[in-house]
């Protein structure tokens, strides 16, 4: 809350000036004839459109406020990416991990693993996991360095172990398990309410893209991206947009089945 209010106040004009002249009235110009005066009047809060007209010391310092917790907030994210600084070219699974890590631990993506292998007991088992969720939860250097191998646990948001026929499924902080459905499992997004339909012979849904990943190391893995859609200020709907064309390029959809 503290980073979007500063950017409310400090983003919207890039110099002290153009503050001012954002609250000057049009008489003001017309019958003062002079620009600087204008400004003068606002700054001594005489003029103006806004009740509390901010002086030049607290809108420079509400800049450099935005741009040091933004500095902040840059260099937290870069030191949680538990991918960083390895190489994952061998393991296409871990990379598409590392690929979608950024975007989901920020919030502009989730997404929904599911994976079909065995546990150390040799029994079969699979499930359906909230990546975001298990980013939160767990030290995931651990799996990028080959130490410890993802799989599906009975407190993920689906889990089956086919040799005991043990059955649970849990709702995530991301998303809502909707079971006993003629559809099959479906995954309802918190946030935007949309449903993910995870039956290879059906639609993904709104949003989402489905992944089958090639790979060696587990028996079948899907992975299942959905963006999030939240009501977007006008000011931002380019950035946006072009957010999604980025999340589409980096995360191709695939027609292939299992």
């Amino acid at each position: 809350m503290q980073l979007q209010a500063l950017e409310a106040e400090a983003t919207q004009f890039d110099t002290y000036e153009d503050y001012l002249d954002h609250q000057i009235q049009p008489l003001d110009l017309y019958y003062l004839e002079d620009e600087d005066m204008a400004r003068q009047l606002v700054e001594l809060g005489f003029r103006g459109t806004s009740a509390e007209t901010m002086k030049r010391e607290e809108f420079e310092g509400k800049k450099q406020q935005l741009e040091d917790l933004q500095r902040q907030i840059s260099k937290k994210a870069k030191k949680t990416l538990a991918h960083a600084g390895r190489d994952l070219s061998d393991a296409p699974f871990l990379k598409a991990l590392a690929d979608r890590e950024e975007l989901v631990r920020s919030g502009k993506l989730t997404t929904i693993i599911f994976i079909r292998d065995v546990n150390h007991k040799g029994q079969e088992i699979s499930g359906y996991i909230d990546f975001g969720h298990r980013l939160k939860t767990e030290n995931f250097e651990l799996y990028f360095d080959h130490k410890k191998k993802l799989l599906p646990k009975p407190s993920d948001l689906s889990y089956y172990n086919w040799e005991t026929q043990t059955s649970t499924s849990n709702h995530s902080q991301n998303f809502q398990v909707i079971a006993d459905n003629y559809e099959g499992l479906l995954f309802k997004n918190k946030r935007d309410r949309k449903v993910i339909n995870v039956d290879p012979k059906a639609e993904a849904g709104d949003n989402t893209k489905r992944m089958d990943v090639k790979t060696n190391e587990y028996i079948q893995v899907v992975i299942f991206d959905h963006m999030p859609i939240t009501p977007v200020p006008a000011r931002l709907v380019a950035p946006w947009a072009t957010q999604r064309k980025l999340c589409g390029q980096l995360l191709p959809a695939s027609n292939s089945t299992s």
